[in-house]
């Protein structure tokens, strides 16, 4: 029996979610903001934990109803036969998201949820679960949209940004889904070389090889929300893991990662290693703007530089200009693709962007913008174009 599901996910990476529910077998797939709706049995909901780069959190609706103010959620949340999803003897947690003029507290909601929650199991059997914020066994989702109160059951528990791989973290790392859905974002085919010349912690290199020898993400982590529902089919659950782990390739594609700090390049090995993929990923410690030679002829490049904000750079600007004096330089014949948050340093790059895309790393608004590095002139680039070619 098919149900309805919510992906969650990052602005700006719907569509790319939206891809990959359907290579997955999804049903009914429909993008919408930082979220996509998809159906599909249960098999296909652990798929999708174990499978989805750029989902955050798979959520699964309970119940619908309305409710103008405190009272009458507090009413809608006893509509629910919480018995059915949670025991005595597990724990649980509640979060909200609110878009309504009718309520504005989201810790208030929450609140008045488990409020409802605990009235109505100590009516039936004197007792109540325990709340726990940090690790609960079940946690529950509560979306209000104007008067329309949805009860989700979040079916990852954990962020599936958070893989179980990393192991050390360098300073402002990016998020795993984020950097996921900037390499599919990017086009990258898994045949040309890819690099990272500021890799930081390594998050976009683990990434690229997870994809390059198509690992599932969800692998490395045993424990989901779903685990702990009265329904949870753990047979089902092994025989999609070893189903998963069949579909592993091998792949030899180059993947290279670069920074200038030797602590960042430890910490990347650490991760790779953890990952199982310290031999996907060939690294050296050399600032960018003074590394002479490219790594391969020609290849994708995707790079995060600091913005300027939680990674002091005494002069942004001229940082972003070497950053385009170098690609204009040594990367005659390769893509780059750059992420920032600070718009004004990227428009010092000095190259007119193919594409500029606008997400989020973290609260900050950036945009990735693609650059072309063509040999000789733009006018025989273009003459040497397939004439459907993008």
């Amino acid at each position: 029996m098919e149900t309805n599901y919510i992906a969650k996910t990052l602005f700006g990476l719907e569509e790319v979610l939206a891809v990959e529910l359907r290579n997955i077998g999804a049903s009914n797939v429909e993008p919408h903001n930082r979220a996509v709706g998809f159906s599909g049995d249960k098999a296909m909901l652990y798929k999708a934990n174990l499978w989805l780069r750029t989902a955050t959190r798979i959520l699964a609706p309970i119940h619908t109803t309305s409710a103008r103010n405190d009272e009458g959620l507090y009413k809608a949340a006893l509509e629910v036969d919480w018995g059915k999803y949670l025991s005595l003897d597990q724990t649980f947690a509640i979060h909200s998201s609110i878009n309504s003029t009718l309520f504005n507290h989201t810790l208030f909601v929450a609140q008045k949820v488990k409020d409802a929650i605990a009235d109505q199991f100590r009516k039936r059997l004197g007792q109540r679960p325990s709340v726990n914020t940090d690790n609960p066994d079940v946690t529950i989702q509560v979306h209000i949209f104007n008067d329309q109160v949805t009860f989700f059951l979040d079916s990852s528990g954990e962020s599936l940004h958070k893989r179980g791989y990393k192991v050390a973290i360098f300073k402002a790392p990016l998020s795993e889904c984020l950097a996921a859905g900037m390499i599919l974002l990017s086009g990258w085919d898994q045949k040309q070389p890819l690099y990272d010349p500021m890799c930081g912690s390594g998050t976009l290199l683990t990434e690229a090889a997870l994809i390059a020898r198509n690992i599932a993400p969800g692998l490395y982590r045993d424990d989901f929300g779903f685990t702990h529902w009265p329904d949870f089919d753990k047979a089902l659950f092994i025989q999609l893991q070893k189903e998963a782990r069949a579909q592993e390739r091998e792949n030899d594609v180059e993947i290279f990662g670069s920074d200038v700090s030797m602590q960042a390049l430890d910490e990347t090995r650490q991760n790779l290693e953890s990952a199982e993929l310290e031999d996907a990923v060939s690294l050296k410690q050399v600032a960018f703007e003074q590394n002479p030679t490219a790594p391969a002829p020609s290849g994708m490049m995707i790079i995060n530089p600091p913005y300027g904000d939680r990674i002091e750079k005494e002069d942004m600007v001229g940082f972003y200009k070497s950053i385009g004096d170098t690609l204009k330089k040594n990367y005659s014949g390769w893509q780059a693709w750059v992420l920032s948050a600070n718009l004004d340093a990227l428009k010092h790059v000095g190259l007119r962007p193919s594409r500029k895309i606008p997400l989020f790393n973290g609260p900050l608004e950036c945009r990735f913008n693609r650059f072309d590095l063509y040999s000789g002139s733009k006018k025989d680039m273009y003459a040497n174009k397939e004439p459907n070619a993008e």
